[in-house]
C-alpha cells in the first residue's frame, strides 16, 4: 500500500475588509483579516485543521493585531460583523507569536525556522 500524507501550516485571507483609523499610526486604513492554521493532508487533500488563530493586518503601517477567536469564527462563517478596538490585541514586535518572511511576506508561527511557503530561512 502506498499513500502520501503530511502536516503543514497555512495562512488564509478571509473575505472581510473594514475601513477604519489605525490605532497605532492614526492614519485612515483598511483592516484585513487572516486565519493561520495547521492541517493534515492525505494524498494532497487537507483532511482536518487545528490550531486556528485569527489576526488583523492594517494596510497603512502593516501593524498586526490578534483578533478574538469568537469574532474570527463569525467572520470565517461569513457573518456580517464589525470589529471594534476591544476585539484586537496588539502584537508587540519584541514578543511576537508570528514571524514574517522577508522574502515572500508570509506570516507563520514564531517557532518556525524556515518559511513554509518559499523555504527561505526566517
Amino acid at each position: 500500500m502506498f499513500f502520501i500524507g503530511g502536516i503543514s501550516n497555512e495562512e488564509k485571507k478571509l473575505d472581510y475588509v473594514q475601513n477604519t483609523i489605525c490605532p497605532k499610526c492614526g492614519k485612515f486604513s483598511r483592516m484585513e483579516v487572516y486565519m493561520t492554521y495547521m492541517y493534515f493532508s492525505l494524498f494532497l487533500v487537507p483532511i482536518f485543521k487545528w490550531s486556528k488563530k485569527y489576526f488583523v493586518k492594517y494596510t497603512c503601517c502593516n501593524s498586526i493585531y490578534i483578533l478574538d477567536e469568537d469574532i474570527g469564527i463569525k467572520i470565517n462563517h461569513k457573518e456580517n460583523i464589525s470589529i471594534s478596538d476591544d476585539n484586537l490585541h496588539y502584537v508587540d514586535n519584541d514578543f511576537s507569536i508570528f514571524n514574517r518572511c522577508n522574502n515572500c511576506d508570509y506570516i507563520c508561527e514564531h517557532d518556525f525556522e524556515y518559511c513554509p511557503k518559499c523555504g527561505q530561512k526566517l
